[in-house]
């Protein structure tokens, strides 16, 4: 991993089996399909629910400030800890939780590569109890919005030379011949993408096992749609997870120094009355 950016943010299975005893280590699975959690989960991870923990449902927004150091109070962490997330989906909603939590400025926050997929792939074991952990006092810093994109500042920008918007989608919602992936309900009004995006599909940042391609790789992948580092670059999906993974590879693999993530994301853009969309 010595290739990346920020190789620090990222850890392998196998240095998670090692470490997972360490007290200032805080494991944390993130799915959204907990029954995978309820049915087996590395020994002291506590799990959290996408939709009904990670999120205010009310207002479709992230968890305020408050709600926050709730979540985390409640699951025994510690400004000070160093926490390890990984879950179901290739890590999208783990990756999702990265965002926020540097978003309330919380400094030891890493991947685990290949996520709950690789773990149990290779074997190692996993268990249905939930830890007893002790509650803490955790206080987040003001929420910083940089790394975050709204409809406004993507409609600002759009067509502007200095800009890049990547879709994270199938080539299939892009295209606009379906709105959503099958069976999932978080649907727009329309169907597209935003003018001017570049299509470059989550998993082509990924290895068949679900972990991350080289810093080379990555580089010849963005690079050649046009999303260079020089770039205000805005990646979006559907409703944000799978944007935040890629946010991901290209704020902290990639080491890009302006990247956003829209959690609006297509939802959101493509409902909206009078947003101009592309189709094929």
């Amino acid at each position: 991993m010595a290739d990346y950016v920020h190789p620090e943010v990222l850890v392998e299975t196998s240095w998670v089996a090692e470490h997972m005893n360490d007290p200032k280590i805080r494991l944390v699975e993130v799915d959204v399909d907990t029954t995978a959690y309820e049915q087996g989960h590395v020994a002291g991870a506590v799990g959290w629910n996408w939709t009904t923990q990670t999120q205010d449902t009310l207002r479709r927004d992230i968890l305020s400030k408050e709600q926050f150091e709730a979540l985390l109070s409640q699951s025994g962490i510690a400004n000070d800890s160093n926490v390890i997330l990984y879950g179901d989906n290739n890590n999208w909603f783990a990756a999702y939780v990265f965002w926020m939590m540097k978003m309330y400025g919380h400094e030891q926050v890493k991947l685990m590569n290949g996520g709950r997929k690789k773990w149990v792939d290779e074997g190692k074991p996993t268990t249905s109890d939930a830890p007893k952990v002790g509650p803490t006092s955790y206080k987040a810093k003001e929420l910083d919005t940089s790394l975050r994109a709204s409809w406004k500042s993507v409609s600002d920008k759009l067509g502007q030379p200095n800009t890049a918007l990547v879709d994270v989608r199938s080539p299939a919602e892009f295209a606009g011949e379906v709105m959503a992936p099958p069976g999932l309900v978080e649907t727009a009004q329309r169907a597209g993408h935003i003018p001017g995006a570049a299509s470059i599909p989550w998993g082509q940042a990924v290895r068949e096992d679900g972990t991350f391609k080289s810093a080379d790789d990555l580089k010849t992948l963005y690079e050649g749609k046009g999303v260079t580092s020089d770039k205000d670059i805005t990646a979006y999906c559907r409703i944000g997870e799978r944007s935040s993974h890629s946010w991901f590879v290209l704020k902290y693999l990639l080491g890009y120094p302006n990247v956003r993530n829209y959690d609006g994301s297509w939802t959101e853009w493509g409902s909206m009355v009078g947003n101009p969309i592309e189709k094929g």
